[in-house]
């Protein structure tokens, strides 16, 4: 009879300490994005910090290396995707006039004979608007370094959050063996080996989740801009990034992809015979996803149900805004994992059985 109550009594613990977790996240939500970033990516790069020190590469030293080297790349893909994304909103702008043309010539009168409405725009007055506009907005770099200057509080607080990232980072990839050492000597002994196989599980399942995953948004990404380029999309690089990037949410990537490129082939082609190669390349693209790619590299281990993910990425996007919809998915892993190992608890315990 003590051993069942003292049992009772340890699910109880349990249960407080989830309850005072949730309610300190809940409060503290609105500092605690650069530091859920930074640990995501200490994560992620931890292993490359501990391969140099086993290489007598000190940690600091091994730190400011790894470090280096994300900025490096950071760096290059701004440099290079910023000129090349206002380059395509050229190109777009210097095309709507041939756009509109086709929309009034071809577009409007099928809706009209389709639908028995009427469709009347005045596409000159609609041209030279978008005309003279582009020509007062420069460029779109030009544009956003202002805007980001005169935003108020809130560009503020993004500025110092992502100042806050990377000292962060630093601490924690420097540090990562001693954090996790005081960790394990905080917990109670009588719960250690339990919360040893959770941590385990954890780190597996987390590890399999993010590299695997940031490997697939990589390889689609390639796949859906080369694929779209050798069709003859004007626009693969901008569609293929963007379908690349969002197929962390299940056929999400493709139908927002697809949506947009054929538009933007029926825009350019102006008949049927060029969107089949585009149609092509996403059939192609979701079948390598999600027989190859997705398997190979993140497994089916996550078990995460698609109106879960959805209701994850809403969730955590309310709570901790743009990053919380990057961090919803890896934190949703983890909590799956606590709660089979809670529900596992829960079926042999005197709760369930009374």
């Amino acid at each position: 009879m003590n051993t069942e109550r003292s049992d009772d009594l340890r699910y109880l613990w349990w249960l407080i300490l989830a309850c005072v977790s949730g309610g300190l996240i809940y409060l503290l939500n609105p500092i605690l994005t650069p530091f859920l970033l930074a640990a995501v990516i200490a994560y992620i790069c931890n292993p490359m910090v501990t391969r140099m020190a086993g290489k007598s590469i000190s940690r600091t030293a091994g730190t400011i290396l790894v470090m280096f080297l994300l900025s490096g790349m950071f760096v290059a893909l701004i440099f290079i995707m910023v000129p090349l994304f206002e380059e395509e909103a050229r190109r777009l702008m210097d095309k709507m006039p041939a756009y509109l043309e086709v929309l009034r010539s071809k577009v409007i009168p099928w809706l009209e004979a389709r639908f028995n409405i009427s469709l009347q725009p005045d596409m000159n007055v609609l041209k030279q608007a978008i005309s003279e506009h582009w020509q007062s907005a420069g460029g779109v770099a030009a544009k956003v370094l202002p805007s980001l200057t005169s935003g108020g509080m809130a560009i503020v607080e993004f500025l110092v959050n992502m100042l806050l990232v990377p000292v962060v980072l630093f601490y924690l990839l420097r540090d990562w063996d001693m954090l996790v050492k005081l960790v394990d000597e905080m917990i109670p002994r009588y719960w250690h080996q339990q919360i040893s196989i959770l941590a385990r599980e954890t780190d597996q399942i987390l590890a399999e989740f993010l590299r695997g995953q940031l490997s697939v948004i990589l390889l689609m990404s390639i796949c859906y801009i080369t694929g779209l380029w050798l069709a003859g999309l004007e626009f693969a690089l901008p569609i293929g990034l963007v379908a690349g990037i969002l197929v962390f949410v299940p056929y999400l990537g493709m139908i927002v992809g697809l949506t947009l490129a054929t538009l933007a082939a029926v825009m350019q082609f102006q008949d049927w015979s060029g969107l089949i190669p585009v149609w092509i390349v996403f059939g192609v693209g979701q079948l390598l996803e999600g027989m190859l790619f997705t398997p190979w590299l993140v497994g089916d281990r996550i078990g995460l149900h698609p109106v879960m993910v959805i209701f994850a990425l809403m969730a955590f996007g309310q709570l901790f805004g743009f990053f919380g919809i990057l961090l919803a998915l890896p934190v949703s892993a983890v909590l799956l994992v606590w709660l089979r190992h809670l529900h596992q608890h829960y079926l042999v315990s005197n709760f369930y059985k009374s």
